[in-house]
């Protein structure tokens, strides 16, 4: 009777627990947070992909704590450097240009009419900073307080500092944001404008040429933005189907890692990278338990590797 009513307490602590019966219970719930966490990297990148145009640029360019600048760097032309510089403009669109006519094959006329949509960008682009001067006078004298601002270290621990700062970036950025958001446009229907140069003929055989950003950054979000939904569905595979669990789990809990540091440290509010934190742990628990062992693929690889290398001998252990 005493045994009967201390099963729960056993249960709950694991005491005089039965190693089969735990092996059974713990292994559930592994293959049970495998699926899950696979499901939501599924479904994650599966959204991304399908939303084609999905981007991380929101994301770092809201980054905060001490990596936030690192973070912040990685949003493609985060600073217009290179859609303000006129002559960078100028050689990516002609690099287009080119491009283009090669990728669908123009003839000479054709090759004309892109080089008249060229010339028609490349005044639209002036006209754009041309009206937007005095923003872009104001903006540029503005980057030097902000590099200045940005490496003192008295506004990194203290709180009412650093909102200031914060609020500042955010006046200096909205100086640029009118005019980058035009040569975006202008840039975009230019690609637009190029493409409707191919005939229908041309078109089907090749395919739409897409638009192709320099890089501003070792790895940026015209990168990122590629990679990650890929990255997602990927991982999330994976772990559904327990396929080299602790590769993906690694991988999963290295990706959820870095949006805690971008957002560190985690605290309440709908910008919280908590969560993010809580799950990254799982995939670190699925990676150390190798959980695709348990109703997944890895069992089978398990089994060949055993076979292969055998179980150490008593006097290697």
């Amino acid at each position: 009777m005493r045994k009967q009513l201390l099963v729960p307490l056993r249960l709950a602590v694991g005491w005089e627990l039965s190693p089969r019966l735990l092996s059974i219970i713990g292994a559930t719930m592994l293959v049970l947070l495998r699926l899950t966490i696979g499901w939501h990297f599924y479904t994650e990148g599966i959204e991304k992909y399908a939303a084609g145009n999905w981007t991380a640029a929101p994301f770092f360019v809201n980054a905060k704590g001490p990596f936030a600048e690192e973070f912040r760097g990685m949003v493609w032309d985060h600073d217009g450097s290179i859609r303000l510089d006129k002559d960078a403009i100028m050689l990516q669109w002609a690099t287009d240009r080119d491009r283009v006519a090669d990728h669908f094959g123009f003839d000479d006329e054709q090759r004309q009419q892109a080089q008249e949509n060229y010339a028609k960008s490349v005044i639209q682009y002036e006209s754009v900073l041309e009206e937007n001067a005095t923003d872009l006078e104001e903006y540029q004298l503005g980057k030097a307080r902000m590099e200045k601002l940005d490496q003192d270290p008295t506004r990194d621990g203290v709180a009412s500092l650093g909102g200031q700062r914060e609020t500042i970036r955010k006046e200096w950025k909205g100086k640029a944001a009118p005019t980058l958001k035009q040569v975006d446009t202008v840039w975009k229907n230019y690609i637009i404008a190029q493409n409707s140069v191919a005939s229908r003929e041309q078109m089907e055989t090749h395919g739409a040429y897409h638009l192709r950003k320099p890089l501003s950054a070792l790895m940026d979000t015209s990168i990122i933005d590629v990679i990650l939904p890929y990255f997602d569905i990927a991982v999330g595979l994976c772990l559904l189907l327990g396929l080299f669990t602790p590769v993906a789990g690694l991988a999963a809990a290295g990706f959820l890692g870095s949006v805690v540091l971008s957002q560190f440290p985690p605290a309440t509010g709908p910008t919280s990278s908590i969560y993010q934190l809580i799950e990254a742990m799982g995939c670190l628990v699925l990676a150390g338990t190798g959980a695709g062992r348990f109703a997944g693929l890895d069992y089978f690889l398990h089994l060949i590797v055993r076979k292969v290398w055998g179980t150490p001998s008593d006097d290697e252990v």
